[in-house]
């Protein structure tokens, strides 16, 4: 229940700003149920936020209510293109669900917020910004 308030706080106090929330679709989840909630969460708090579908590339942008997950098998994942996107996009706060196992280049400069939301019970360290574990 502790990261469900942290994610509830961090959504109410960003009301004003642009949001994204990204989901590493190279494996599905072992709880689909927890992303599902999450994308709810978003859908409810902030309406306006854009939903990015991502592997290795990104596979498609929607709004958040548009939220039709595919996932694949192929365990490849890279940051770097959601990352450049939400530079690109001038997002305040990006959200990311991942297990943080993916590849990003190291000298990308990321100048907005980034949430990676942990569906493991193992944190990793992550490169920038902060892990939360939802699991």
């Amino acid at each position: 229940m502790k990261w469900q308030m942290a994610l509830l706080t961090l959504l109410k106090e960003r009301q004003d700003q642009t949001i994204a929330l990204a989901i590493d679709t190279s494996n599905p989840p072992e709880d689909p149920n927890l992303v599902n909630n999450i994308i709810k969460l978003f859908q409810e708090l902030k309406k306006d936020a854009i939903l990015v579908q991502a592997d290795f590339k990104i596979r498609s942008t929607t709004p958040i209510d548009k939220a039709e997950i595919k996932y694949f098998k192929h365990g490849k994942a890279s940051y770097t293109e959601v990352l450049e996107w939400a530079e690109a996009e001038k997002i305040d706060t990006l959200f990311y669900i991942t297990d943080v196992t993916g590849h990003f280049y190291e000298e990308l400069q990321v100048n907005y917020k980034v949430f990676w939301l942990v569906p493991d019970d193992y944190l990793p360290r992550v490169p920038f910004g902060k892990a939360i574990k939802v699991a």
